[in-house]
């Protein structure tokens, strides 16, 4: 395992994230190379579930996780003893496990400078902003208008990464994928396929043509609004997301 770019000095710098994550303090004391801090870590060490380590890599993009389970929920969380893992990340014995990050800008009606670029591991989800009133969007893929320009009418759609595949785009689709970008419409109205997977060089643009909507990423607290007009442009992030585990990972769908 390589933390960090301190990987050569006596210490590896811990920060703990999590409700609940004060309670690792006493396995990470009894290694002395592991020093717990709040600023500037080499690895983020989170306790809890799935959202946990969502919400870790949105505030510390890029550093190295291990995602330590203690939650009910928790399929991409380590399920052994933490005394076990920080053990093995105390002796730098952990497997480095590498993920596609998306990135989507945000773009309002008639800009061509985004107002905002996301760029979370799972997916983004749009979703009608109003209950009674559908959502409607064209699709756009490497600027081939999908089903030749059609106004899609639906609740939403869903655009993830591999690893976000096992959350709600596998509900929709009740499949998974682990090459590319996802895309999958939340109840439609025309006879739409309910998904696409497309080659990870892939750019997705998703025109809003009549909103409004509501646009939600991995577990960050806050709701965005899109309106009749703005543009969503997704492929992938040049930069991924580090997942620390005690092996190598077989498949997304089991649990770490």
């Amino acid at each position: 395992m390589s933390p960090g770019k301190r990987a050569k000095s006596p210490s590896i710098r811990v920060a703990l994230f999590g409700a609940e994550s004060n309670a690792l303090k006493p396995e990470i004391a009894r290694h002395g190379i592991l020093r717990i801090v709040k600023n500037d870590p080499d690895v983020v060490v989170c306790y809890g579930g799935d959202g946990t380590l969502l919400a870790a890599e949105l505030q510390w993009p890029g550093l190295p996780k291990v995602p330590i389970l203690n939650s009910k929920v928790g399929h991409h969380c380590l399920r052994h003893h933490p005394r076990e893992i920080i053990t093995a990340l105390a002796r730098q014995k952990l497997t480095v496990n590498t993920y596609n990050k998306l990135e989507c800008a945000i773009h309002r009606a008639g800009k061509s400078t985004p107002d905002r670029v996301l760029t979370p591991l799972n997916e983004i989800v749009v979703s009608k902003g109003r209950v009674n009133t559908a959502l409607r969007w064209q699709l756009w893929v490497d600027g081939t208008p999908y089903e030749n320009g059609a106004e899609i009418i639906g609740d939403g759609l869903v655009v993830c990464t591999p690893f976000g595949s096992t959350a709600y785009f596998r509900n929709i689709t009740r499949g998974i994928f682990v090459k590319g970008i996802g895309v999958a419409f939340i109840t439609v109205s025309q006879q739409h396929v309910n998904h696409l997977v497309l080659p990870s060089d892939s750019v997705a643009r998703v025109l809003i043509t009549r909103g409004p909507a509501l646009l939600a990423f991995d577990c960050a607290q806050e709701d965005i609004l899109l309106e009749t007009g703005d543009e969503l442009v997704c492929r992938k992030h040049p930069h991924g997301a580090t997942i620390l585990t005690c092996g190598p990972v077989r498949k997304l769908n089991e649990p770490f």
